[in-house]
Formats: C-alpha cells, sequence, structure tokens
C-alpha cells in the first residue's frame, strides 16, 4: 500500500488532491454527491471581508479547449461564512484551507483575523490575483513588491501555512515565487487563471459582461506544467499546482514537475467526484509502479535543466 501523504508547511494531507478555490463552493453545495473526506483537502471559495455580488452576467462561456470566468470573487462574506458554511466544513475529515480576497491591505488582514479564531481553518491561501476584479486582483499579483508586502503584513498574524495564489499572467513567474518565498509565505500555488476572451462574431460583442475573463480547463494544461517547473526550480518552499488537471495522469505530470499537491478546478464542473477519482488514480499509479511513496514523484522530472531556456533566468 503506498503511502500517499504529502505535507504543506505544517500541514499534512492525507493525499496530494485539493479542491481550487471557486469550483467546489464552500464544500456543502456537494456533500450529496461526494465525500469530501476522500480528498486531500478542500480549498474555499475565495473569502472577503463584506458580501460580493461579483461581476454581471455572462459571467461563464465555454471556450474549446476551456472555460473563461469571469465570476468577480462572488461570495457570503467571511462572517457569513462562519456561521452558516464552516460547521459543515469541520464535521469533514480533512484539511481546510481558506482562500482570502480583498482589496487592500487592511481587509487581507482583517479577514484572516476573523477566521484565525474559528476552530476548523488549518491553512490560508491568499489570493493576490483574481483577473476579474477591478480593485486588488492583478494589480496585486503583477507587483513583487507588493507580493512581498502582504504576505509580510500576514505573517505575524497566524502560525497556520501560508499559501500564495500567484497569476501566470506575468513574465517570469519565478520573480514572484521568491517575492512571497522570502516575505515567509510557506508555499505557492500555481497559477491562478490566463487571461482570456471570446467574441460573439454575430454581435461583435464580448462574450463576457467584463470583456476578458480567466480561461482555466484542458487548454492551459502546458502553459501553468511549465509555470510549476519553472517557480518549482525557483523555490525551496512547496509548489502547488493548478491549471486543466482533468485526469490522474494530468496530476502525475504537475507533481513530477516540482509540484508538492495539485489542485483540481475546472473538472468539479464537470464532475464533482473528479478530485477523489484524480486521488484514486494517483494511488493506482504507485502501486502498479511499485512506488512507496507519492513523495518520490514530487520534482522526478527527469529533464537536463541546462537544456531549458528557463535556466537562463532562474
Amino acid at each position: 500500500m503506498p503511502n500517499t501523504e504529502v505535507t504543506i508547511g505544517s500541514l499534512k494531507l492525507k493525499n496530494p488532491v485539493l479542491t481550487a478555490s471557486g469550483t467546489f463552493g464552500y464544500g456543502d453545495e456537494v456533500k450529496e454527491l461526494v465525500d469530501g473526506s476522500k480528498l486531500g483537502g478542500i480549498i474555499t471559495k475565495s473569502l472577503s471581508l463584506k458580501p460580493r455580488d461579483g461581476n454581471a452576467p455572462n459571467r461563464i462561456v465555454e471556450t474549446s479547449g476551456g472555460m473563461l470566468n469571469s465570476i468577480g470573487l462572488a461570495n457570503i462574506g467571511v462572517r457569513a461564512f462562519i456561521e452558516q458554511k464552516l460547521p459543515y466544513l469541520r464535521e469533514l475529515d480533512t484539511v481546510i484551507i481558506a482562500n482570502i480576497a480583498a482589496s487592500t491591505l487592511d481587509e487581507y488582514c482583517e479577514v484572516l483575523s476573523l477566521l484565525e479564531h474559528e476552530n476548523g481553518i488549518d491553512g490560508y491561501e491568499i489570493n493576490v490575483s483574481c483577473p476579474n476584479v477591478k480593485e486588488g486582483g492583478l494589480n496585486f499579483g503583477t507587483n513583487c513588491d507588493m507580493i512581498a508586502e502582504i504576505t509580510r503584513r500576514l505573517r505575524p498574524l497566524t502560525t497556520k501555512p501560508l499559501i500564495i495564489k500567484l497569476t501566470p499572467n506575468v513574465t517570469h513567474i519565478a520573480d514572484f515565487a521568491r517575492s512571497a518565498e522570502l516575505a515567509g509565505a510557506d508555499a505557492i500555488s500555481c497559477v491562478n487563471t490566463f487571461v482570456g476572451m471570446a467574441i460573439d462574431i454575430r454581435t461583435k460583442k464580448p462574450k463576457l459582461s467584463t470583456v476578458t475573463g480567466g480561461l482555466s480547463g484542458p487548454a492551459i494544461k502546458p502553459l501553468a506544467l511549465a509555470k510549476v517547473y519553472e517557480a518549482s526550480q525557483a523555490v525551496n518552499i512547496p509548489v502547488i499546482g493548478i491549471g486543466g488537471i482533468m485526469t490522474w495522469e494530468d496530476a502525475i505530470e504537475f507533481l513530477l514537475a516540482g509540484a508538492t499537491a495539485i489542485q483540481v478546478g475546472t473538472a468539479n464542473f464537470i464532475d464533482p467526484t473528479a478530485g477523489v477519482k484524480i486521488a484514486d488514480g494517483i494511488k493506482s499509479y504507485c502501486e502498479k509502479s511499485n512506488i512507496a511513496s507519492v513523495t518520490e514523484l514530487i520534482g522526478a522530472l527527469d529533464a537536463k535543466r541546462d537544456n531549458s531556456i528557463l535556466s537562463s533566468w532562474l
């Protein structure tokens, strides 16, 4: 029986599969469909200080090979989450990570401080990279100094793992990963969605109300995989891989590229049990390959780094 446990800072995950924020709701929406306790962990929908209605419709568009979204961080607010959603999550036998989004540095701190007083939260993922909001969002995520400042402000507020979720919409993601690590992050999530757009050729209008949105799904997997490889070569803290992971084979690729754990996102909209199936697939792969521990796969890519163009900026 292979050991499927991995660690993210002080967190021990029973397997390396997490749900990506915003794709699994607050967990209770799918409780009749999937046993969340079989996952390595659940990352909540982004939480802001006050409830957010999000952007106007259309907010989701299917594209060839992926999905465009412009939800705009719609959520019930951190206080309603604590009262209405956290009790259910506490019942699950899995790690619960709260994803935090904010428009200001002070708001990040206030949301984390409110959660810090509650039982049932095991760590925090800090969203500095949403491409669909005017306040914060990419303004934070594409500025190394701002990422460092957010991390430094939050670090003293908790001893729980602090995970910074990076945007891929930058030139060299390694620089942003280093900024988070040097400022005290325990791990980075890599990557959020790529900026994309779709146009209705009949109306000659964009299909999303916000013109552009975040592209996810199979189309971005090769792009995300390269970002995970780059980031994992640049830092010593764990990298959590995200981007178009639909199957256990996809997940294995991300582990080999250097991810310690992975997040399943768009696949949850097609099949809410996708994460559990991917976890089972990873375990079966290890059994059939005589791999004693899934940690043996992390960064085990057999590649000559000197041949990579990434080495010139790492």
